[in-house]
């Protein structure tokens, strides 16, 4: 894979800018427009965040871990870049498509590549009716949320929350709740890839909920709807033999 113009972004954390000015020194500065490759230097957060701004430019991205996990990144070293990109393998991954209602009748769409998490925004836990193409599958799961995550974000959040590790060339979603209440220890389903799943706040003025995808919160929610969204295509590379399928492997036995 030949791709001789580099489109370097950084996040502003003194150990990503340093990278930032070594790199760019070795290899010149691109703009993200003409370029055929984006390096992103941070960490997970900071990939996903350029996986969404650049996300209609169609350019693969390759992470060098500037940051803490680096789940989506590659080792960071100063040396090699050239010769890395043109033996790097390409991973293609789908988001997931979010329609949130609040309270005022106020819509929100946004895009989310890990997952799309509802979370009680008070003292008492939520209520959520949750709905798998417009059939209703739980009238009421008490909890502190829910989240519905890719295959790609099923390491992030839904880990934490004792949801499963989905393989990347899977066509499930993982629906994961976080302390269910009732029923009792319910910890979610995996959920067809084309499958639309509605959750629906019960109770909201008094128990109300934040829904976030990726991280950007829409509060006071009272129904979500989400979907994976296949006309998105986000490319991410990764060093030979460090993709994300041997990732997933690798972290189901640590």
């Amino acid at each position: 894979m030949a791709l001789s113009h580099i489109a370097f972004l950084a996040s502003p954390v003194p150990a990503a800018q340093e990278a930032l000015e070594v790199l760019t020194a070795a290899h010149g500065q691109c703009p993200p427009y003409a370029a055929d490759v984006i390096v992103a230097l941070g960490g997970d957060g900071f990939m996903l965040q350029t996986l969404h701004e650049t996300q209609g430019l169609g350019l693969p991205v390759y992470g060098m871990n500037r940051g803490t996990v680096g789940f989506l990144m590659n080792e960071y070293a100063a040396e090699g870049l050239a010769e890395r990109l043109a033996a790097a393998e390409e991973a293609v991954i789908n988001p997931l498509a979010m329609r949130a209602v609040d309270a005022e009748g106020k819509v929100t769409h946004a895009l989310a590549i890990n997952e799309v998490s509802l979370l009680r925004a008070g003292p008492q836990a939520a209520k959520l009716r949750i709905l798998i193409d417009g059939k209703e599958r739980m009238p009421e799961l008490v909890c502190d949320g829910a989240l519905l995550a890719t295959p790609a974000g099923s390491t992030a959040y839904n880990y934490s929350a004792h949801g499963p590790i989905l393989p990347i060339g899977a066509d499930v979603l993982a629906l994961t709740a976080m302390s269910a209440f009732r029923p009792r220890r319910w910890r979610g389903a995996l959920i067809p890839k084309s499958a639309v799943v509605r959750f629906e706040v019960l109770e909201a003025d008094k128990r109300p909920v934040r829904a976030d995808a990726d991280s950007r919160p829409v509060p006071d929610v009272v129904s979500v709807e989400i979907r994976s969204e296949p006309a998105v295509r986000h490319r991410i590379l990764f060093d030979p033999g460090h993709g994300l399928e041997e990732r997933l492997i690798v972290e189901q036995f640590v």
